[in-house]
Parts: structure tokens; sequence; C-alpha cells
């Protein structure tokens, strides 16, 4: 059953990331910009992006997000599955154990999401910051990032930012799981009455569900999101703030741009996880760890 599971989270992150991953990286480059406004917003980060550094360039730093979403989300949907089913009381979980079966999945992925985030976010950034520089300066490779965060600061150097990101995506997960659970047992319901609730829940009904919770646990943990995206970005463009810590983070923040800050990127959030979370759910309804496992077997 478990492996079952982390086929389908697997192939959900790929499809997923593959198809948002661009209004990802104007959500990075929107929430790190400070003081010089590079990007007006998503559409003119996108058009800038195309014409100076290609369409692939709208895909920067995504071959570590391939590389390590599958895990990321193999992990998150298998943990929420198995919690809930060890806090499920015959067959029947009430809202605290699904709140509390989001809040482990958050924390279970974090180990993968850290690595993942801090690396990503270098390379998303790498054209804004060379937009702001008169002289082109090389751009920075995953390998390279890595191996020099290993050299310089060990393996907490790949970790830099896990309380922030745990901070994000543990309150990320108590809205969306318990959200999406009800969103689907709602489409059960009118689909064939109260008899019918242990029915598997068709690929629309799973999808759209997803999509709906996705945004709305996006969008209420985006000030969470703009605090980790500032404090894992190593490489910060001229004039614009270092920080010490969440604290001074936000307080900073608060400070020299107002609380609009906070919300940065919310719309390029909401459209990215909107999507890759009703990917997610479709691919685990319709059993493509099932399907593939039947294959090989």
């Amino acid at each position: 059953i478990h492996r079952k599971r982390l086929i389908n989270g697997g192939v959900a992150g790929l499809v997923g990331v593959t198809c948002v991953f661009p209004i990802d990286l104007a959500k990075t480059r929107l929430q790190n910009q400070q003081g010089i406004q590079v990007y007006k917003g998503m559409f003119d980060c996108l058009a800038k992006t195309i014409r100076s550094e290609g369409y692939f360039g709208c895909y920067r730093g995504a071959a570590v997000n391939l590389t390590l979403v599958t895990p990321e989300k193999a992990i998150k949907l298998a943990a929420n599955d198995v919690f809930r089913q060890q806090l499920s009381k015959d067959g029947r979980l009430p809202l605290w154990g699904e709140v509390l079966a989001g809040c482990g999945a958050g924390t279970c992925q974090v180990v993968v999401t850290t690595p993942m985030e801090m690396l990503k976010i270098q390379l998303q950034d790498a054209g804004r910051l060379a937009a702001q520089r008169p002289v082109a300066a090389p751009r920075p490779s995953a390998t390279g990032i890595t191996v020099e965060l290993l050299k310089t600061r060990g393996l907490t150097g790949l970790y830099r930012g896990a309380g922030a990101t745990l901070m994000r995506d543990v309150p990320f997960s108590m809205i969306y799981f318990p959200l999406f659970a009800n969103l689907n047992a709602l489409g059960r319901e009118s689909a064939g009455g109260q008899a019918d609730v242990q029915a598997q829940a068709s690929f629309w009904q799973s999808f759209m569900a997803g999509c709906c919770a996705g945004s709305v646990a996006a969008v209420a943990v985006t000030p969470l999101d703009v605090i980790k995206t500032r404090l894992q970005t190593l490489q910060k463009g001229e004039g614009e703030d270092t920080y010490r810590g969440i604290l001074d983070c936000t307080r900073r923040i608060m400070r020299r741009e107002g609380p609009s800050a906070f919300l940065k990127g919310a719309t390029c959030r909401a459209l990215v996880i909107a999507p890759l979370f009703g990917i997610a759910q479709g691919v685990y309804f319709l059993g493509v760890g099932e399907m593939v496992l039947g294959l090989l077997g």
C-alpha cells in the first residue's frame, strides 16, 4: 500500500511542477524585490524573463525541483494517509484528527522541502539579480551551490530557513488536508447520497477539491512564505536587507515595506498551488501507483 502511495505522490509532483514552474519562478522574484522594482507583477516578470533569458529561463531551478519533488510530495501525501489511518476510530476521523494528521504530514516533508527550496530559490532569483547588475555575472548551478554550502556551512547550510519552512508547511497542511477531505466528501454525498460516502470520488471531484483547498491554504500562509523566501535567499541585490532570523525578518519587512509586503506573490502562490494539488489529488485518486505496480508485477 505504501509503495502505491509513494508512486502516486511522486508522479503527481512531477506532472504538477512541470505545469506551474514558471509561475513559481515569478513568485520567488516578486517576493525578493525590496528596493529596485525590476518587475511590476507576475506577467511583467514572465515577459521580462523570456526576453532576457529565453523561454527556458522560466524553468531555471526546475531540475532541482523535479528531482526532489517526488520524495517531497510522496512523503507529504503518504504521511497524511498514515496519520489519518492511525487517528481514525471505526472509520471516522474527527476534525481535530484531520488537523493533527495534516500537522504530521507538514512536519515530515520539511526534511526534503528545506534543501529543495534553498537550492531552487538561488537559481530562480539569479535572473533578477543579474538584471540589476551592469556586468553579467556567471549563473550559479545547483551542484555549485550545494558544494559551496556544504564546504562553508556543512549540512546545516542546506537546511537554512528550516524553522521558517516548518512554520509555513505545518499550518498549510493543517488547513489543506482537512479542507480537501471535506470538499471531496461533499462531492461524493451529492453524487450518491449518504450511503455512497465511502465510494471513490470521481477524478474531477478530487481535482477541484485539491485546487480549492490548495489555493485557500496557499494564500493563508503567504506571509510565512515571504519570510521563508527572504531568509533562504543567499545573494541580495543592491541596497537589500539581510536578516538574522524569523523575528528580525518580520520586523524589517514591516518597518521598511509595510504590511502589504507580506502578501507579495499571493496570486502566484494560489496559481501554483491550486493546480499542483489538484493534479496531485487527481493522480492519487486515479491510482497511477496501482497501474505502475500492476505493470511491473
